[in-house]
């Protein structure tokens, strides 16, 4: 009886959840809610350590010709736990940036700057020493020296309610108005259910989610947000693509229309118990984002989607984003 009982309560709500995921997945998203030609894309680091030419630019102009991609995410770091960034691991960033500009006029490219943060393993960058934070503010500016004309800052695993974060965030955006330069980040999804990331936190050090009051309070703090709206362990195409739906909406409630939206898209195929590749599909991904617009936000302007990641895409990913998205 104990073993029926316990069944019953953990498979129950999973049905109900899966059932009203397929159910948000319905419907027609609104006309009009395609690019608004301020979308993104991450890059790796292939681009700024010297494995990359002048024929892959081009390339990657080709690829991004008549999309709505404004803004490259290319990843400079990763930063060292103490928060410096040594120079010697973004040799060739100088190169990259004035090869897009000359390729893909009017595209800016962002420093992508990471770490593993402290609290999810004995090693990391730990955000409660004011004098780490400092030196990530300093490395920040050592990109924006370089020429780079944005800080994109991804740190994990990050809990919600983080306050040293938020201090971080307001330290560099002090910085990035003082240089004209854009602040982004790259945000963990919001609480599919109600104070979610507090019972994740009781089981996990890495909890996937964040409140949605959390949210708005780094979205306030920030030029751009992207959420890394993919490795959510869905099953199926329409669970993921209601997913996605879901999240556009909580992120639309409470990101202030003067900072910029991106959800995630994964450009890339694994399957796995967090991620699932025959469900976790670009074109669910951006079905669910054209739902979440239409029906919390349509008219929002500064709203995009963003493929992570170029060198993992596939020819699959490129057709269902342009065919879905891009008008």
């Amino acid at each position: 009886m104990f073993v029926l009982v316990l069944a019953l309560v953990l498979i129950v709500p999973l049905v109900g959840v899966e059932t009203a995921l397929r159910v948000n997945y319905m419907g027609d998203p609104a006309d009009g809610t395609y690019t608004r030609d301020r979308d993104a894309m991450w890059l790796g680091h292939a681009w700024v350590d010297g494995r990359k030419k002048d024929a892959d630019v081009t390339a990657l102009a080709g690829r991004l010709e008549d999309t709505g991609v404004r803004d490259l995410y290319v990843h400079t770091g990763p930063l060292e736990h103490d928060g410096t960034l040594p120079r010697s691991v973004y040799p060739r960033a100088r190169w990259f940036i004035d090869a897009v500009h000359r390729e893909l006029p009017g595209v800016r490219v962002q420093a992508f700057l990471g770490d593993v943060l402290a609290n999810g393993g004995p090693e990391g960058l730990e955000l409660s020493d004011a004098a780490t934070r400092a030196e990530v503010v300093r490395s920040a500016g050592q990109v924006l020296d370089t020429g780079y004309e944005g800080v994109h800052l991804d740190l994990e695993p990050l809990h919600s309610g983080d306050g040293h974060y938020l201090d971080l965030l307001d330290d560099l955006r002090e910085l990035t108005k003082g240089r004209d330069a854009q602040l982004s980040v790259a945000a963990h999804q919001i609480d599919p259910l109600p104070h979610l990331h507090s019972v994740a936190g009781l089981v996990a050090d890495h909890p996937k989610w964040w409140s949605q009051e959390f949210f708005g309070q780094v979205a306030r703090r920030v030029d751009q947000i992207a959420v890394m709206s993919y490795d959510t362990a869905r099953l199926f195409e329409s669970t993921y693509g209601g997913y996605v739906a879901q999240q556009t909406s909580l992120a639309l409630e409470v990101t202030p229309p003067t900072t910029h939206l991106l959800m995630g898209l994964p450009f890339y195929y694994e399957s796995n118990p967090s991620h699932w590749g025959h469900a976790e599909t670009v074109g669910a991904a951006v079905r669910g984002a054209r739902l979440g617009l239409s029906r919390t936000d349509p008219d929002r302007e500064l709203f995009g989607l963003a493929p992570y990641i170029d060198f993992a895409a596939t020819e699959t990913n490129w057709r269902e984003f342009k065919d879905g998205w891009v008008r």
